[in-house]
């Protein structure tokens, strides 16, 4: 099932992001000492705003990265299992899929692999806490195209989006 959609909009000429019309908003203005500042991002073809399907079995870490990413203005949908990220998969297309690898019923692995086997050039990338034990145990997941280790920063969050926007 869905746990939300976030994304950008803006309202009186501030970006501002909005989840399924609640009060969650945050203006691009910062003001310090009686001086305001505006940051003003151009668009490239690696940070132009993307739609993001974020898989985690965690509601938590769900909203928390569609939060980030839609600051960044990109569209993001949220699912909580691997089933339900399969069955959006089929009526919505995403430029990116970011995933857990632990969850329950189907592992991260297991879904991208019938994410690529539907979608080869699909990019996924893996959150997980267990990377370099796969790596040791020679089980890296071929299916995602980058892997980032839990727990993560925002800009290694944000960087890993660059770093696959770049190749698509």
């Amino acid at each position: 099932m869905p746990v939300g959609r976030f994304h950008p909009v803006n309202v009186d000429g501030w970006p501002q992001v909005v989840k399924s019309g609640t009060g969650l908003a945050r203006k691009g203005l910062e003001v310090s000492k009686g001086q305001a500042t505006l940051s003003l991002q151009v668009t490239t073809p690696e940070n132009r705003a993307r739609r993001v399907l974020v898989v985690d079995d965690e509601t938590v870490v769900c909203e928390t990265i569609a939060r980030v990413l839609a600051l960044d203005d990109h569209e993001v949908e949220t699912v909580t299992s691997g089933p339900d990220a399969l069955l959006v998969l089929q009526r919505s297309k995403f430029d990116l899929i970011i995933l857990d690898y632990q969850m329950p019923v189907m592992k991260g692995d297991e879904v991208a692999a019938a994410i690529k086997a539907l979608a080869p050039q699909q990019p996924i990338i893996m959150m997980t806490a267990y990377g370099e034990t796969l790596r040791l145990a020679g089980s890296f997941p071929l299916a995602v195209d980058l892997v980032i280790k839990k727990p993560f920063g925002v800009q290694e969050l944000r960087e890993a989006v660059r770093q696959l926007a770049a190749k698509s």
